[in-house]
């Protein structure tokens, strides 16, 4: 990986995650950092990591001095559900976000689990009130296994349409699908037919004041 990097200058961000890299020692983490970190053109780190939901100890003074001096680190983890935001995972979240890490979240669409409006909200403020930025709501992939977590996609923007009304910007993830191969990360942003509805109405607004 070292290698491929150091040999492609139009790579400016590194995302290092799952397998989980904060089940590394600190200094084996450590050494990965400095490595990509020595590469010129390697601008910007971030860390993909779901222990500060699932292991939360694991986050300690020691490990957020190490990765304090490897900024700008941006540092992504996954609470699928409100009940996971306890005392000990928001004082994970903390103590990076004391060290200068901006911590952003990446929740899965899940059937049961947080796809009712009621739960994905309150999910959305708890991430909020602890100055963790909701960042995607993945659509769940086709995951062998996993089949009965899936919703259809239009279940996703009926839900992300409730969001839309009632949470403020700043507590709104982008819904996307992560499709396989080149194509990554593709937001699902048709609008509803309420929403159409709803916009066509301010037209003659957009067309006056354009």
């Amino acid at each position: 990986m070292l290698r491929y990097i150091s040999a492609s200058p139009q790579i400016r961000e590194v995302i290092i995650s799952g397998g989980d890299p904060l089940t590394f020692d600190d200094s084996t983490l450590e050494a990965l950092l400095a490595s990509f970190k020595a590469i010129p053109h390697v601008e910007i780190l971030r860390i993909g990591s779901r222990i500060p939901v699932v292991i939360p100890m694991r986050i300690t003074k020691e490990l957020c001095r190490m990765i304090k001096r490897y900024r700008p680190l941006w540092f992504n983890t996954q609470f699928n559900h409100p009940n996971e935001i306890t005392t000990e995972s928001s004082r994970a979240c903390n103590m990076l976000q004391e060290a200068g890490i901006p911590v952003s979240n990446q929740s899965v669409l899940l059937k049961g689990v947080n796809d009712s409006p009621e739960v994905m909200r309150n999910l959305l403020y708890s991430l909020q009130k602890i100055s963790v930025r909701p960042y995607y709501l993945f659509h769940c992939e086709p995951v062998k296994g996993c089949g009965h977590f899936r919703t259809d996609i239009q279940s996703g923007l009926k839900l992300m349409e409730n969001l839309w009304q009632a949470c403020s910007g700043l507590s709104l993830p982008q819904y996307v699908v992560d499709l396989p191969g080149s194509t990554g990360k593709i937001p699902l942003t048709v609008l509803s037919k309420k929403l159409k509805n709803d916009l066509h109405k301010h037209k003659y607004f957009f067309d006056k004041f354009r």
